[in-house]
């Protein structure tokens, strides 16, 4: 049992200005905009350039730039529980070695030590510094999912321990001043199964961590360096009252949202558990101090993960669909205790870090739906029900490796039937086309579909789930992520539940086995893999939907009559 220590508050942004002068508002406004141009051109080098699916095709990484006090200036839309890590990666890099003053221009640090990255190894982290002439102006820095580093399998639902999960950098210079650090670069090449798209995938980040260098020095240089400075403090406080003006409607008080996880990977047992919301005014905290010890399985979320979902949460309620920076933070305060699933200490296990992540997103809204259920939406599918497969071709030999997550249905809200997509968390990431995966893969696509009678019945129905078939040409294996396969989305108001994901295997003998969470498990030739994610809950009373909404969706092929007249009979009277 390892040591758990007292509860420790986190603010979720940093605070304090810069500089005391202010910039006209239009000015503020086209820096914002230019900071931001800036992260999407990092996004378009690192998709152009990268070598895994993963990468270009799935966008599972983050790009952001952050200031010299790493402060987030701007980001590109690709995996928001990225996203909310890059302040401690960068962060704890630096630190690792020796703090700003040991960086040069030219300079690139990687980094994936999970209790710093929140993630596991694989998602690995490059930082470059960005220098105007010698003076240290800020960062630029991208997390992104490399296929495989070095752990017991490129992915894994079964570890207990960190040291199973990949090789680590801790902070190290694998480029000094623009030149790369050969010693640092064989190691990496020495800890991979699929050195050709680990290497494509590291200089893709690198090239798009320069691309936001420079565009970064591009913005300062055009409105001289004090102009920028009191744009971006500016910025922050803008952004700040934005999301308190939100938290103020929340009425003042003490709310409780609960979650469960299946299990955590090694044993069967369910983990169910609490998050506390606490509303002053505009001030809003998180309490994960009473939920469970740190598991004996991966499912523990590291600090940074833990606070990343958190900022998701509000920031997606409460940002007006402004890109997230520095600002929107300030009003939040997240509390932990060490040593907990949601602030685990080394060496934990955590290589399904983000499913607990997942969960306290929803937690999170269950609570907010106690004071406010007209604000948030029923629960979605609540997982991103991952697939990684790897192997060699039958006919070359060549090893491969690839993976995806997959949408569920959302939760229906006040004024909307829920849609299918990646869960908030991945929002702007995508799964593969089946054109692409049968291209590169040794497999078919037999069925993708979306999932008839998998929506919560509703005012407003939730969304469909999806029904993925894929047989397999080859022998392979496969590791499979599904969460929330033993709890059905709830609904809010009186809206129904949906159905919940679940993964099978069909062996090539008939024979179906279970696999939410399995790791390293042996797909035959022949064998068909079925995936069924989960479908999003419903909203407010089913037999206030409209009769022309639920023939509708009978016509749509979302439900059958059947399901219909189970739940809206009052459309057949």
């Amino acid at each position: 049992m390892a040591k758990t220590y007292e509860p420790v508050v986190h603010n979720a942004g940093r605070f304090g200005r810069i500089t005391e002068a202010k910039a006209d508002p239009i000015t503020t406004e086209v820096i914002r905009h230019a900071l931001n141009s800036a992260a999407n051109q990092m996004k378009r080098a690192l998709i152009r350039t990268s070598f895994s699916p993963i990468i270009y095709e799935v966008l599972d990484f983050a790009v952001a730039i952050y200031d010299k006090d790493i402060r987030l200036l701007s980001q590109a839309p690709s995996l928001p529980m990225f996203m909310g890590t890059l302040s401690f990666c960068i962060d704890f890099a630096v630190k690792e070695n020796g703090g700003p003053d040991s960086l040069n221009p030219g300079d690139a640090l990687i980094y994936n030590w999970p209790f710093g990255t929140g993630s596991h190894p694989q998602d690995m982290v490059i930082i470059m510094p960005a220098f105007l002439g010698s003076e240290l102006i800020g960062y630029t820095a991208i997390k992104g999912h490399w296929l495989d580093i070095g752990a017991k399998d490129p992915y894994c639902t079964d570890t207990t321990d960190v040291f199973q999960e990949g090789c680590i950098f801790p902070g190290v210079k694998i480029y000094k001043e623009g030149v790369l650090n050969q010693d640092i670069f064989r190691m990496i090449m020495a800890n991979t199964r699929v050195p050709q798209m680990v290497r494509g995938d590291l200089d893709a980040q690198v090239t798009a961590c320069r691309v936001g260098v420079k565009s970064l020095l591009e913005v300062v240089e055009r409105f001289g360096l004090d102009t920028y400075m009191a744009a971006v403090d500016d910025m922050f406080d803008h952004g700040e009252r934005i999301v308190r003006s939100y938290f103020e409607k929340i009425p003042d008080g003490r709310y409780v949202g609960r979650g469960e996880m299946d299990n955590n990977g090694v044993t069967k047992d369910r983990i169910p558990f609490e998050i506390v919301l606490d509303v002053k005014g505009s001030d809003v905290t998180l309490d994960f101090s009473g939920v469970p010890d740190q598991q004996g399985g991966p499912t523990n979320s590291p600090l940074p993960t833990t606070i990343s979902a958190s900022r998701v949460a509000i920031t997606m309620l409460a940002g007006y669909g402004e890109a997230p920076h520095e600002g929107h933070f300030r009003p939040l305060k997240v509390i932990t205790r060490p040593g907990s699933m949601f602030d685990p200490l080394p060496p934990a296990p955590s290589f399904i870090y983000g499913w607990p992540g997942l969960q306290a997103i929803e937690v999170i809204y269950n609570a907010v739906a106690s004071a406010m259920p007209t604000a948030v939406p029923a629960c979605s599918g609540g997982c991103i029900c991952s697939l990684v497969a790897w192997g060699h071709r039958e006919e070359s030999g060549a090893p491969w490796a690839d993976g995806t997550p997959l949408p569920t249905g959302q939760g229906a809200w006040n004024g909307g039937d829920g849609g299918i997509m990646l869960h908030i968390s991945e929002s702007a990431t995508r799964f593969t086309p089946a054109e692409v995966w049968e291209h590169r893969n040794p497999w078919i696509v037999e069925q993708l579909a979306l999932a008839e009678d998998s929506v919560g019945p509703g005012r407003w129905r939730g969304g469909p789930g999806l029904n993925l078939d894929i047989r397999m040409t080859e022998d392979n294996l496969i590791t499979t992520v599904f969460e929330r396969t033993l709890n059905a989305p709830w609904g809010l108001l009186g809206g129904k539940e949906a159905r919940p994901n679940q993964c099978l295997a069909t062996m090539p003998d008939g024979e179906q086995q279970l696999i939410s969470k399995a790791t390293h498990f042996h797909m035959p030739k022949g064998t068909v893999l079925n995936m069924r994610t989960g479908g999003g809950g419903g909203y407010g009373d089913p037999t206030e939907r409209p009769v022309e909404a639920v023939l509708e969706d009978i016509a749509e092929g979302y439900i059958s009559e059947a399901f219909a007249r189970r739940h809206y009979p009052h459309a057949f009277a």
